[in-house]
């Protein structure tokens, strides 16, 4: 397609993605982020081959890689903490690691310093208000009373899209699944060399981010939805993981600042049907938010950002790309929010209890395949 002005809603990992690989393919990208500081959590991140395989695509593997920390398979354990499978994780490109934990503000730190390395423009503290468009593009109204103009634009603005809202009113809204995840950074675990998963009605895992750090991270039913103050935090997390495994238990002690515990529920999002409307698409999270048992929720807004640059620049007309795009993503994120809350249900008691670690092993088998 001839040269394009694109705009992105959200500077999160699925905007920088797309402004990396749309810049590669030699469109001009501005990304407009609300947060005027442009913060991220400081929990990690957990991203398996398939992510691996996409920041190669991207060319930022060797600056990801130095971020954080790689590994080679997945530890699956019983609640009462016995080790039931070490599954090992295909690796998808050559001499490098299959998977890697990472801190959010290291990984941020990579693809924000790419993405305007790349020449994409970054503009922060501005949020959409409104926008229209007819066959010459799209004008969007900004907080700040400045108008921007594009040729298509992109939400990436995650779970609670305002994108989203604005092209596709009828959707359904995020659904609470009954669980929250709690995160929190500890010093890494002498010989942790794996993502550790353990299973029960509350799920605790474990994943390395750098020789001196892990995080943890507990899934739990939250019934009602509660919202929590600050203050409190880490006595609220040290409970959820009370009757844990023992070795998760013995990490309890060290869970002392409130301010340093991530609560977040979890929330879904599956648009099955069209994630466009004329020359406006979505993007990552707000087409298609997973809870994070599987932990392929960055990495399937990652892929979609490969795949709308390829489709854009391949096809003859904004339309045309839209449409290929989504019926390239659309299977492959389905499956993951519905695996992914399989085993949320299977948790909380209100589906049947799925097999970890014969899950994981089949999600690997699909997010292998070619984009």
């Amino acid at each position: 397609m001839q040269q394009l002005d694109i705009g992105i809603i959200g500077g999160g990992i699925g905007g920088l993605t797309s402004a990396i690989a749309l810049r590669a393919k030699g469109f001009a990208v501005t990304v407009i982020e609300k947060d005027p500081q442009w913060q991220v959590d400081g929990v990690g991140i957990t991203q398996q081959s398939n992510v691996i395989r996409a920041m190669h695509q991207l060319g930022v593997l060797d600056d990801y890689l130095a971020a954080g920390f790689g590994f080679d398979a997945v530890e699956v354990f019983a609640p009462d903490g016995t080790l039931v499978a070490r599954v090992p994780m295909p690796r998808l490109v050559e001499g490098r690691p299959a998977s890697m934990g990472v801190t959010r503000p290291a990984l941020h730190k990579v693809l924000g310093d790419r993405a305007r390395g790349a020449g994409a423009e970054v503009r922060l503290g501005l949020r959409p208000v409104a926008f229209t468009q007819d066959e010459a593009g799209v004008t969007v109204d900004l907080s700040d009373g400045s108008k921007a103009q594009f040729d298509l634009l992109i939400g990436a603005d995650g779970l609670n899209s305002w994108v989203r809202g604005a092209i596709l009113p009828n959707a359904p809204p995020p659904q609470f699944t009954g669980q929250g995840v709690w995160r929190y950074n500890l010093p890494r675990a002498e010989g942790l060399d794996a993502l550790q998963s353990y299973n029960g009605r509350r799920g605790v895992g474990l994943a390395p981010m750098t020789d001196a750090l892990m995080y943890m991270f507990v899934t739990s039913p939250e019934p009602g939805n509660p919202r929590f103050p600050v203050t409190g935090l880490a006595a609220l997390m040290r409970e959820r993981i009370a009757d844990a495994a023992p070795q998760i238990r013995a990490l309890a002690s060290l869970i002392t600042d409130d301010a340093g515990v991530v609560y977040r529920p979890l929330e879904t999002v599956n648009i099955t049907g069209p994630w466009h409307l004329g020359r406006v698409v979505l993007l990552g999270d707000a087409a298609h938010a997973t809870t994070p048992h599987l932990g392929q929720g960055a990495g399937m807004a990652i892929e979609d950002s490969l795949v709308l640059a390829e489709e854009l620049a391949a096809q003859n007309n904004i339309a045309t790309a839209f449409t290929a795009y989504h019926a390239r993503r659309q299977p492959r994120c389905s499956y993951i929010v519905k695996s992914s809350l399989a085993i949320c249900r299977g948790q909380l008691g209100t589906g049947p209890l799925v097999d970890q670690s014969q899950k994981t092993a089949e999600m690997f088998k699909v997010v292998s395949q070619p984009l």
